[in-house]
């Protein structure tokens, strides 16, 4: 297959040509550039408090002190960035140091790059950027940065690209390693920085100009390694996923649907087919209040078996009908509560989830804003010994902008879970789950010079 005989020799080569193009074509006007400095901080400290719906691993610890164990949690998390921008008519660079953890972590929490990269403009809308970057398409479903986590997302790549005449077309390549190892092969690369091992992905978006309609389509190969000792030597799976997404925004209302399909194989090499559909849409009849209401489809692993609390029930799969959300910002998207899609279940399949949800938002004043939505939610295959609806989630949220740089923002969450939903997160606590949490974020440009 043509995935698998794709090496980092020729990802380099393809990388690097047009970035010798781009720097003939910058030599020459090298000192009429305008240059531009710019430091940026964000500080952002979110207290979180959540009783209920833990998933207790343990099968031996009894059900009154599994109610225990989960009744309740406090926390406070922070997140420290300083984003150092540089500009020039055909350069750019940024580099983002980042600190995040839990207020009084052991260890003092995770210090590391959240970014690091060099993006080079060309004439005729080409671009080449090489580095750690946070990437972002369409509506974050699938590849997104995922900013509610306070690690956040990002990848070390090449994205090759062109924009321009309502046309977008960027070509990413990655390509990783544990060290610079030079056997035949390199290092086994599991539990590294990034959860593949190799990746491409070609994503082409067109907007219409007399016409309020958007068009991507994207398509990704991603290879991930298995670290299991029976296979000879270093194996790597390669999995694909290839859709479209559609956004429609006339006046007042605004469309989104999507479709993605999967297929390959994954890690242990078993073969997948799976598929999600979303549709959604928002009327805003004045633009301080407005509606919205949607529906997600993620199909699910067939002969799913939800077992009472201590059994096992493995079950094999010859064919894996799980889809998967990969890189996406999951927080956005399948309840604010994230029992779907952060939170894996016990056996490492999925029964899949639908999702309806319906909402609004009302703004009494300017920079005030309050949000409050309902999601019905409920598996997307049959539970082979219960019902498929898994719960009814409540939640309301509030924003106030103090300042341009100063917000603050709070929300609550209700859940009233069935017995399926209890099973399926191993906890006692179905009809009493309840999450609330504060957040103040501060994004102040510190510094900014031109020369």
């Amino acid at each position: 297959m043509l995935f698998k005989h794709i090496r980092p020799w020729l990802l380099a080569a393809i990388a690097v040509s047009p970035l010798l193009v781009l720097g003939q074509n910058a030599s020459d006007t090298v000192t009429e550039q305008h240059n531009e400095l710019s430091v940026d901080l964000q500080f952002l400290a979110r207290g979180e408090s959540r009783y209920g719906g833990f998933s207790i691993e343990d099968p031996s610890i009894e059900e009154e002190a599994v109610e225990q164990k989960a009744a309740k949690s406090n926390f406070i998390l922070g997140r420290t960035r300083l984003a150092i921008n540089y500009k020039r008519d055909w350069l750019e660079a940024r580099v983002t140091p980042q600190h995040s953890g839990v207020w009084g972590q052991t260890g003092k929490g995770a210090f590391n790059l959240y970014e690091t990269w060099v993006k080079m403009d060309a004439p005729f809308g080409l671009f080449a950027q090489v580095g750690r970057v946070a990437l972002s398409y369409d509506d974050e479903r699938i590849i997104g940065s995922d900013d509610w986590a306070m690690a956040s997302q990002s990848h070390d790549v090449v994205r090759l690209g062109y924009e321009g005449h309502g046309h977008k077309a960027h070509v990413i390549l990655a390509y990783n390693q544990n060290a610079n190892v030079l056997t035949d092969g390199g290092s086994l690369y599991v539990g590294g920085a990034q959860p593949y091992k190799t990746m491409q992905d070609v994503w082409y978006h067109y907007d219409f100009k007399r016409f309020p309609l958007g068009v991507s389509a994207l398509f990704m190969n991603i290879g991930i390694e298995n670290e299991d000792n029976n296979y000879e030597g270093q194996k790597t799976w390669f999995q694909q996923l290839l859709g479209g997404y559609l956004t429609f925004h006339p006046k007042r209302w605004n469309a989104e649907a999507s479709y993605y399909h999967q297929f390959g194989k994954n890690e242990q090499g078993i073969k997948i087919d799976a598929w999600m559909a979303s549709g959604k849409v928002a009327f805003s009849p004045k633009p301080n209040y407005g509606f919205v209401g949607g529906y997600d489809y993620l199909s699910g692993d067939k002969k799913f078996a939800v077992t009472p609390h201590g059994g096992l029930g493995v079950v094999r799969h010859e064919v894996i009908k799980g889809f998967s959300t990969v890189y996406g910002s999951h927080h956005k998207f399948y309840g604010a509560m994230d029992f779907f899609y952060v939170s894996t279940y016990l056996n490492g399949f999925t029964p899949g989830l639908q999702n309806t949800y319906f909402g609004g938002f009302y703004s009494p004043l300017k920079g005030l804003r309050f949000d409050a939505s309902y999601h019905y939610f409920a598996t997307a295959t049959n539970l082979e010994d219960m019902d498929m609806f898994l719960g009814h989630e409540f939640e309301f949220q509030a924003a106030y902008a103090i300042t341009r740089d100063v917000r603050l923002m709070a929300g609550v969450s209700f859940m009233s879970g069935s017995e399926a939903m209890e099973r399926l997160k191993r906890d006692t606590s179905k009809n009493t789950l309840r999450w609330g949490w504060i957040s103040l974020i501060v994004t102040p440009r510190i510094f900014t010079t031109k020369w």
